[in-house]
């Protein structure tokens, strides 16, 4: 995997406002968001995209599902909030290293887009 900027927010070498951090994701704000509340968590582990894990990535997405839990709860959007991960260019993915959108904080519609 290539040096991405969540990689250099990982190392600390880029600072950003870090909401959660354990030891296997951090999760901070994003910076063009499109609700009240738009969080990305990242793992640690480099994993480019969700379409490349593997059985033996399950113990870290289901991590990544509880801390989005616990940071909707933090944020007081455990009512109403949508997971995103978008896969790949095509779906939207402009930073390959895995990342788990938290949106919330208004009314979401469907389709999303």
């Amino acid at each position: 995997m290539t040096d991405t900027i969540f990689q250099k927010i990982i190392d600390k070498e880029i600072a950003t406002d870090i909401i959660y951090e354990d030891d296997f994701c951090l999760a901070f704000n994003d910076i063009n968001p499109q609700a009240p509340v738009h969080i990305l968590i990242i793992p640690k582990q480099s994993l480019e995209k969700i379409h490349d894990a593997t059985a033996s990535d399950k113990e870290l997405l289901g991590h990544m599902l509880i801390c989005a839990n616990k940071i909707a709860d933090m944020k007081n959007i455990g009512d109403g909030y949508r997971l995103v991960i978008n896969n790949g260019e095509k779906a939207g993915q402009t930073v390959f290293h895995l990342h788990l959108h938290i949106i919330g904080g208004r009314d979401l519609k469907w389709p999303p887009g």
